[in-house]
């Protein structure tokens, strides 16, 4: 997905919604990416990005405003919670947390685009395969 079209780029609500919970190994200290003076410790095994971890949470890496126009300052260096979170709609899959986290700041859920179905492919010989799984 390109940033043109990337809803992410003018939301950033993930970022201030959620803390940034991952293993402590992720970060430079001990042999990963994510920058060490942008995390602070939670318990002995988990770190998180500072800012995220208080009632109003907001990544110290997120720059611009929430719902404008934004960007991730580590964003090729980033935790594993940032990597996996989709945004809602991609490949035709809805992610509640998306959804919570752009309603606190007022933003729309996003569209889930769901894959047509060519009901033309479907045979009587391919429902007998659906039923066999």
């Amino acid at each position: 997905m390109s940033e043109i079209n990337n809803p992410c780029m003018t939301c950033g609500a993930c970022c201030a919604y959620f803390r940034v919970s991952f293993y402590w190994a992720e970060s430079e200290e001990a042999g990963g990416v994510v920058p060490q003076s942008l995390t602070e410790q939670v318990t002995p095994f988990l770190s998180c990005m500072k800012g995220t971890n208080s009632k109003s949470p907001r990544c110290v890496a997120l720059e611009g405003e929430v719902g404008q126009s934004v960007s991730c300052s580590v964003y090729l260096n980033r935790p594993t919670p940032c990597r996996e979170f989709d945004q809602s709609g991609l490949n035709g899959v809805a992610n509640t947390a998306c959804d919570r986290a752009r309603a606190r700041y007022g933003l729309p859920p996003l569209d889930v685009d769901l894959p047509m179905i060519d009901v033309g492919a479907f045979t009587p010989e391919l429902a007998e395969v659906h039923q066999a799984d």
